[in-house]
């Protein structure tokens, strides 16, 4: 049993998403939790292996007199954001996340929980072991680095999987069944720079924007959160037009899908500009913190004198840079005319680093139409251009086509109303799931997504609702029994 979690509904559950969490599992670090996954395997002497680019599968027989089923993947991934807020001192690569309970809530200390996708990796885990209920023969698949690329379902082997139905363990909002979500891709824009001397006479300053709440830049993109770059950048385009301030370091965010919660920038400030710089920066705390007081309640803009970094951005390119930061959209472009509430296209400033050569920026473009999507990339891509920068786009992920018609939804609908009374939400997500991916690798096959409820992924503030874990287990349990022929 479980330290922490071990006394909670179901048991198995929570054991495994509470060993999950001791095990070091960044995007492209996955090995040890992988191990993890495969020693499981293995100790109910199931069929366990792993494809060409590390994604684990594993194959459990079907209870007898349920051979003729059919076959049903059960999918998550087993990496997770790697978020912290700067005060916490943690190693993603060698630390182990430390969960513990807050009221109806599990979360994690300084950190992202890495309840997404772990509590539906431990649900898979757990129906290998649990043999309280009959079902058909199941596959599980647990894929590598979804959260930097879906690069492990892109690379997945087409021929590795029999299943014709797969439940992806993904999704973060019990009640809820997704039969669609967006595609997506990234445009990257590179501003080089000629690296000059810091002046003389001027005053060196970190200016530093925190507290903000973060988010999936996906799922929350509509809620109107602050974003930590925007934030920075209109203090910044302010100071340098009216006090001549001079950057030499400019950082925010930490992950393409994820809104930025922090953004810090090394200026330099002429002296005779100091007082009336001082000035406005604490005015403007005091202005962004009552335009975003209802979201952003922890929102702090802050200055501190600091040793001088030696060489500062040039001018030219500084000015661009600013303007294209001001310029560059962030939040919802378009809600569908569809289906309610769902956001269709959006865009998202997600995160700023520079070194001594150049300023590089990374946003994200999402929509569940793909001619809208490359449309928003296109936008964007040409803002970059006319400031000058160089830019480059990913390759980008399919989205899923929802089918109203799908015969596994008919089987969860069923299910859950007889389970609790009450008709489930079918909805499509504004977010990357694999199964667009794994969809067209196998396309006949019907695919859903669900899991429990939980807030704040992709940032320390991530929470996981520890009631609706076991409605979700159960439903699982109920459709994996009820699966047709």
């Amino acid at each position: 049993m479980g330290n922490v979690l071990g006394h909670l509904k179901p048991e198995l559950v929570w054991n495994h998403f509470e060993e999950i969490c001791k095990y070091p599992r960044p995007s492209k670090q996955e090995e040890k939790i992988a191990a993890y996954v495969v020693s499981v395997g293995e100790r109910n002497n199931l069929t366990t292996l792993r494809d060409a680019f590390g994604n684990v599968i594993i194959k459990k027989p079907a209870t007898k007199g349920k051979e003729n089923l059919k076959t049903v993947v059960l999918q998550g991934h087993i990496d997770m954001v790697c978020e912290k807020n700067r005060e916490v001192e943690h190693d993603f690569d060698n630390d182990s996340i430390i969960p513990y309970i807050d009221g109806e809530w599990v979360k994690a200390k300084g950190t992202t929980l890495g309840a997404d996708n772990g509590i539906g990796v431990a649900a898979a885990l757990a129906i290998i072991e649990d043999d309280s209920f009959e079902h058909g023969p199941l596959e599980f698949l647990f894929t590598l680095d979804e959260e930097t690329g879906l690069t492990g379902a892109a690379n997945l082997d087409t021929e590795i999987l029999k299943a014709s139905i797969l439940l992806n363990l993904d999704s973060e909002e019990e009640g809820s069944l997704y039969i669609g979500c967006s595609g997506g891709k990234n445009t990257q824009a590179t501003f080089k720079f000629s690296k000059e001397a810091s002046p003389k006479e001027h005053t060196a300053f970190e200016v530093k924007v925190a507290g903000l709440v973060g988010g999936h830049s996906g799922l929350e993109i509509h809620q109107g959160l602050g974003n930590a770059i925007k934030i920075l950048n209109r203090l910044l385009w302010h100071a340098h037009s009216n006090f001549g301030l001079k950057i030499s370091k400019i950082e925010g965010g930490n992950k393409h899908n994820a809104i930025p919660r922090e953004a810090f920038a090394s200026i330099l400030i002429p002296n005779n500009h100091v007082a009336d710089f001082k000035k406005y920066a604490a005015d403007y705390n005091l202005v962004v913190k009552k335009e975003n007081a209802t979201r952003e309640p922890n929102l702090l803009v802050s200055i501190s004198e600091q040793s001088n970094h030696g060489f500062i951005i040039d001018e030219s390119t500084q000015e661009r840079l600013l303007n294209a930061i001001y310029a560059t959209p962030h939040g919802v472009l378009k809600m569908s005319a569809d289906i309610e509430g769902l956001v269709e296209t959006s865009t998202n400033l997600a995160t700023i680093i520079s070194d001594d050569k150049a300023v590089v920026i990374v946003t994200s473009q999402r929509s569940s139409v793909a001619s809208e999507n490359q449309d928003a990339v296109d936008m964007t891509s040409s803002l970059f251009l006319i400031a000058g920068a160089e830019v480059e786009n990913g390759d980008g992920y399919p989205g899923w086509t929802p089918n109203v018609k799908s015969e596994i939804l008919t089987v969860f609908k069923s299910s859950y109303s007889k389970l609790f009374g009450k008709e489930p939400e079918v909805k499509a997500i504004h977010a990357g799931l694999e199964c667009g991916i794994i969809g067209e690798k196998y396309p006949a096959m019907d695919m859903i997504s669900f899991g429990p409820t939980m807030f704040g992924v992709h940032s320390p503030d991530e929470r996981l609702n520890i009631p609706s874990v076991e409605p979700f287990y159960k439903l699982l349990t109920t459709v994996l029994a009820n699966i047709p022929q």
